[in-house]
């Protein structure tokens, strides 16, 4: 076999083990944010979906600019984001009461749907429906803000719901590989992670997430969104 092939396999199978171990971190962070959640402790649930919101587009980046696509990470990759993207988001609505509960199970199944209908959606660079890591954000964020009011929660999960069945086109958020602001968006949200107020993090992600929600076309990617929905290249 060629040397330079042999490296050349090396290295890409490092990459995916890489890769496969921040998909494992990203799920751990899941279950962290449901242990929290079943504790009473919806700041600390909130948190980590938030470093999951950043760590998962990483992994998105990574993954399409190494050109890295195997069954099993692929695989690691959904169970993550399903359990942290559904089940903890879900939790964070609280099961006290038939509608809270009622409302959790919507929003998991709904979830789930999404998923599924990624996987076979085709479209090569846009969403259709609202993808469930900017859902996920929002009700994070607005946790964090409202300090956990259930009654606000609910309210903005339906709204989630509702975008997320929705057949509107959302371009794929390849933040890492596109224009220099939308870097310094992502950079900014990490910035805020680490050194900002609870508060002033939340704020700045509830912004970033609804901006892309309303305003997919004008700043978020339009040629992207029209070509993919039309079916021009």
């Amino acid at each position: 076999m060629d040397p330079e092939q042999t490296i050349s396999q090396t290295a890409e199978f490092s990459w995916k083990d890489f890769i496969n171990a921040l998909s494992l971190a990203h799920m751990v962070l899941g279950l962290f944010s449901i242990f929290c959640s079943f504790s009473r402790k919806s700041h600390c649930a909130s948190w980590m979906l938030l470093i999951s919101f950043l760590l998962d587009m990483a992994i998105g980046t990574m993954t399409r600019y190494l050109h890295i696509c195997h069954k099993v990470g692929l695989e690691l990759n959904d169970l993550a984001v399903f359990t942290t993207f559904g089940l903890a988001s879900a939790l964070l609505l609280g099961v006290d009461g038939p509608l809270n509960g009622f409302l959790a199970i919507i929003y998991v199944l709904t979830t789930s749907f999404r998923l599924c209908f990624c996987q076979t959606g085709g479209a090569p660079s846009a969403y259709k429906g609202l993808p469930c890591p900017y859902a996920s954000c929002v009700l994070a964020s607005t946790c964090l803000l409202t300090k956990g009011n259930t009654f606000v929660l609910c309210c903005m999960a339906s709204l989630m719901i509702l975008f997320m069945i929705d057949q509107s086109c959302y371009p794929h958020d390849e933040i890492l590989q596109s224009e220099n602001w939308k870097k310094g968006v992502y950079l900014g949200g990490i910035i805020m992670l680490v050194f900002s107020p609870f508060s002033l993090t939340a704020f700045y992600c509830l912004t970033w997430s609804l901006s892309y929600i309303f305003f997919p076309d004008a700043l978020w990617g339009k040629e992207c969104v029209l070509s993919s929905c039309t079916g021009k290249p």
